[in-house]
């Protein structure tokens, strides 16, 4: 008998077991993916007669343990007699409206809308919806493609979304108030580590050296990005200062191709499959992955208001749970191409298969006539690092974006939700890290988080 059984039905039994066994993940989400379909035609009279009988079977159970005294009970009094002289004994009216007031673990909102733009380092985010990972967890989520991140920043602040596929300074951003008021946010998820490239022009395939980009245009995704945080690290390790010897403008990836096919901008760094197209159109080529600059790096994040956060924290765990295992699903190598062809199509990715194939097993065309293996062009590790939050301020500050004092450990510690993530982490059969600080290192330059002021002022090109 399931939970939700009345238990003054002469012919349920209340000792039968409902639990049955699956042969694999998809065929396992498919059908709660099913069963959460079927629930959500349910009418709200029939949800509440549903919690009733939970509650009339626990009480039924503790009055009348004995499940065959039970139905004969039944079969000569009849049910309404049975639960009439229950009324004179126990409030049973009284119990389910309090047990519909404050159940406990129940989903304050089953229907999500959550904005993504259509880059593979959304790809837990997008692969959730149709690989069943948000169904089974009692989710109803939309997965909504945008056009850019100061449309996802504005639709999330204004509440048309829920949560979002966010770049990981952002919610930093947005906290600090760095370019807008100061609200508030959470990225409790990295979605993808490395994962982008520096792609130049065609014409630019024998100008290697960044030294000669000088008064080159060049465009990354948004002003508060890992994008433009590599890229002006990139240039100004080789004596090239961002600010002054090139352009950098900021492009929505999905226009990054059609801009250098136009020739409007000389490169780019971007998120993939942006530069994997552009090898695919003919139109530039790979210079380096950005894992080369940082390997290990963060890019984007899955994030949420902290008003969301607060005052629905059983929805929130149940959207966060489902987007952790499908991080963890997409760590397998051997699950690669299965998730490959379930996000390029044009309601998400919109990219040929082969395009998003080659970003995520990492066997790929450079556009110079090589073919590459690394593995490691992209993953996916959820856990957000307070280190990372700390070297993403660090990098505010040295471009400007950020004035004065900075307390880098308490933003990092509100913004990343390094305890949510490992205790997720867990049930996910991921292993979260111990602590949620380390050290690293940037184009061989080592960070170290404890002294951020340090690490701001030892470099020769910054804006602070």
């Amino acid at each position: 008998m399931t939970l939700f059984q009345n238990p003054f039905d002469s012919e349920s039994r209340l000792d039968s077991c409902p639990c049955g066994h699956h042969r694999s993940l998809s065929e396992h989400n498919a059908e709660l993916a099913a069963r959460q379909h079927e629930a959500q035609l349910q009418t709200a009279a029939d949800e509440d007669r549903r919690l009733s009988n939970a509650v009339d079977q626990a009480v039924v159970r503790a009055l009348i343990p004995n499940d065959v005294t039970r139905r004969r009970l039944l079969h000569a009094i009849g049910a309404g007699t049975l639960l009439a002289a229950i009324e004179q004994v126990f409030p049973l009216a009284t119990a389910r409206e309090v047990f519909a007031q404050g159940k406990s673990g129940a989903l304050e909102k089953t229907d999500l809308k959550v904005g993504f733009i259509p880059i593979t380092c959304a790809t837990p985010i997008i692969m959730a919806h149709p690989m069943g990972f948000y169904a089974k967890h009692g989710l109803n989520v939309e997965v909504i493609k945008t056009a850019g991140w100061a449309v996802i920043r504005d639709k999330t602040l204004n509440k048309e979304y829920d949560a979002a596929h966010m770049l990981s300074p952002m919610p930093l951003a947005i906290t600090t108030g760095t370019g807008s008021n100061p609200i508030p946010y959470t990225m409790p998820a990295v979605e993808n580590i490395n994962g982008q490239a520096i792609t130049l022009a065609m014409k630019h395939k024998d100008r290697r050296d960044p030294k000669s980009w000088k008064g080159f245009k060049l465009a990354v995704p948004f002003d508060y990005s890992m994008h433009n945080y590599l890229l002006r690290y990139y240039l100004a390790e080789h004596g090239v200062d961002p600010d002054t010897d090139v352009q950098i403008r900021a492009v929505p990836p999905p226009e990054m191709v059609a801009n250098l096919r136009a020739d409007n901008i000389d490169g780019f760094l971007a998120p993939d499959p942006v530069n994997q197209r552009a090898v695919y159109d003919g139109v530039g080529f790979i210079h380096i992955l950005s894992k080369e600059i940082w390997d290990g790096h963060p890019c984007c994040a899955f994030a949420a208001s902290e008003e969301f956060v607060k005052t629905m924290p059983n929805t929130y765990q149940a959207l966060l749970k489902a987007i952790i295992e499908a991080t963890a699903y997409a760590t397998k190598a051997e699950n690669r191409k299965e998730i490959a062809e379930a996000i390029a199509p044009a309601n998400y990715l919109n990219q040929p298969v082969t395009v998003v194939e080659q970003v995520l097993t990492g066997t790929y065309a450079d556009g110079l006539g090589n073919v590459k293996r690394d593995p490691n062009r992209i993953d996916f590790d959820p856990f957000p690092w307070h280190s990372f939050a700390v070297w993403i301020l660090t990098q505010m500050k040295r471009w400007g974006q950020i004035k004065g004092d900075v307390d880098y450990r308490k933003v990092a510690g509100e913004v990343f939700l390094a305890t949510d993530a490992a205790r997720l982490m867990k049930e996910a059969g991921l292993t979260p890290p111990e602590t949620a600080s380390k050290g690293f290192e940037v184009m061989g330059k080592p960070f170290d988080p404890a002294r951020p002021e340090e690490y701001v002022s030892s470099f020769a090109i910054r804006r602070s």
